[in-house]
């Protein structure tokens, strides 16, 4: 196995391309794919057919060190299991499996790389509402509740930033009653003063709306 270059990061999927061959280069044909829940026990109704869900799906890539690199549409993750380009690390948690006239795939939720591809480093995580809810752990800066929305800290009315260091997560309530307020005129203090997030995962994060739960582990505590 390589090593791991130091100060590598999640990149993006435009970044890991390059290395791993686009769909219709090099690929063999995927044969047509039908999906297929669970078998059921004998005493308990079969489950409805549901369609496949290509275009909602999608799949954790890890590199060959575990890494995680990005989030694939499920059909190119099926299209790098069929090349032997990866294998499947966690299936689906349900147990679907796709079907074709000459065989069947395991519907994968995490896959690993089998060749280590080297990604370059990027200092800055791009801010977005996703990676800056993981941040806050989707907790208010002002009261610890369930946060709901972004609040900036220096209202952008008076010269706030749309930055990390400016952007909290807010719930609804605090974020109606701050309006346009400094918090030294409302009195309030920060729960946790609000950096720029750094590590290997937030690249990730910061796409990422809603996590399949095998991919946690692969993700920091950041992720939970």
């Amino acid at each position: 196995m390589h090593e791991r270059q130091p100060g590598s990061v999640t990149p993006l999927v435009s970044e890991v391309s390059p290395t791993i061959a686009p769909h219709g280069a090099s690929d063999p044909p995927v044969p047509e794919l039908t999906i297929a829940p669970p078998l059921a026990p004998p005493s308990a109704p079969a489950p409805p057919p549901s369609s496949p869900p290509w275009g909602r799906r999608r799949v954790l890539l890890l590199n060959a060190t575990f890494e995680p690199l990005t989030a694939l549409p499920l059909r190119r993750a099926i299209v790098l299991l069929v090349c032997g380009k990866a294998e499947v690390v966690h299936g689906d948690a349900a147990g679907l499996v796709l079907h074709s006239a000459t065989g069947a795939v395991e519907v994968p939720s995490v896959i690993r790389l089998r060749t280590y591809v080297r990604v370059p480093y990027r200092a800055r995580v791009p801010l977005t509402r996703a990676a800056l809810m993981h941040r806050d752990r989707f907790r208010c800066a002002y009261c610890g509740g369930r946060a709901e929305t972004i609040d900036h800290v220096v209202p952008r009315s008076r010269g706030g930033t749309h930055t990390w260091e400016n952007c909290v997560a807010c719930c609804a309530r605090c974020n109606h009653k701050k309006a346009d307020k400094l918090l030294a005129e409302l009195g309030w203090p920060l729960r946790t003063m609000p950096t720029a997030p750094r590590g290997r995962h937030w690249r990730l994060l910061a796409g990422l709306v809603d996590a399949d739960p095998l991919w946690l582990p692969y993700l920091g505590e950041t992720a939970a």
